[in-house]
């Protein structure tokens, strides 16, 4: 449900993940995109992990000429199903019914009415892929390249016990 205020306030979206042969063609396709583009994934990047790879390819993506782009962002959006009515479900699946997400024209907005929604959906969907949250990596990043507040400390385990 998209909880921000806006005109998709309150909006319901199913997000389904790819088969794993769907994703692996549509991360294929990425690459190659961003091959002919003239991006690099050097080593050092390669070593950092999934985090190192997922921002790298953030960034590259802006050197796509959009034609590219295009294709790569819309296949995204199959992922994502409109849900009118949260209360009902489908017996067969369990899942709430939903429906193909309707694009807006000059007449009226679609489903989706905010440029922030879209986002939102987009970042989920690549979360599930990938099985991390991109917020809650591209935060740890800034955290460890000492961005922000200087203040922020946590402890993920007790101090030792004096012997």
């Amino acid at each position: 449900m998209i909880e921000v205020e806006g005109r998709d306030h309150g909006k319901t979206f199913l997000i389904v993940e790819k088969s794993a042969y769907d994703a692996e063609r549509w991360a294929t396709r990425a690459l190659m995109a961003l091959s002919r583009a003239g991006v690099e994934v050097g080593d050092e990047t390669i070593r950092s992990g999934a985090v190192g790879i997922l921002i790298a390819g953030l960034e590259a993506f802006k050197a796509l000429p959009f034609e590219e782009a295009e294709p790569l962002l819309d296949e995204m959006l199959g992922c994502i199903t409109f849900v009118p009515d949260p209360n009902k479900i489908d017996p067969n699946s369990g899942r709430p019914l939903s429906r193909p997400v309707m694009r807006g024209d000059d007449l009226n907005d679609g489903d989706i009415a905010d440029v922030a929604t879209l986002l939102k959906l987009r970042s989920e969907v690549l979360e599930l892929h990938l099985g991390f949250s991109i917020a809650a990596a591209l935060s740890n990043l800034a955290a460890l390249a000492g961005i922000g507040s200087n203040q922020r400390t946590s402890s993920t385990s007790p101090a030792p016990a004096a012997q």
